[in-house]
């Protein structure tokens, strides 16, 4: 059976443009809905709480905490929320240390058009089963 409600994304990146974007493209889609943004990962893991989002999009390279750090923070205090990483580097050891902190797939920020792809995403175990490939070089 599948499930109507929209899947809450939160978006968490430093560049206020790319979040803008980004939001922007998200409220395109009904099963999307866009719940809140982020400038840092600081910002990121006391908003989670309060928003409760399905799924962070998470930029991996931020001033202060970075993204596989909040990623890690916001796996521990709210594991039901599902993190997926934006990278705009093809550095498989950034991903692997997102991966390595609770990250359940990654995007590279080139390539987001997949993110269409949010809407289709199978519902597990009360958590998003999502993972497309590391691209070819």
């Amino acid at each position: 059976m599948a499930d109507s409600k929209p899947i809450r994304v939160m978006v968490v990146d430093d560049h206020i443009m790319l979040r803008r974007g980004l939001a922007a493209f998200l409220k395109v889609f009904d099963d999307l809905e866009l719940v809140g943004e982020a400038g840092s990962g600081e910002e990121a893991v006391r908003l989670v709480t309060t928003l409760q989002p399905d799924v962070v999009l998470m930029d991996l390279v931020m001033g202060g905490m970075d993204g596989a750090a909040a990623t890690r923070a916001i796996r521990q205090s709210c594991p039901q929320v599902q993190v997926i990483a934006l990278t705009s580097f093809r550095e498989e050891m950034l991903v692997q240390k997102a991966l390595q902190a609770g990250a359940i797939s990654y995007l590279l920020k080139m390539s987001l058009p997949p993110i269409s792809q949010l809407p289709s995403a199978q519902r597990t175990r009360g958590g998003l089963l999502w993972r497309p490939r590391w691209p070819r070089r």
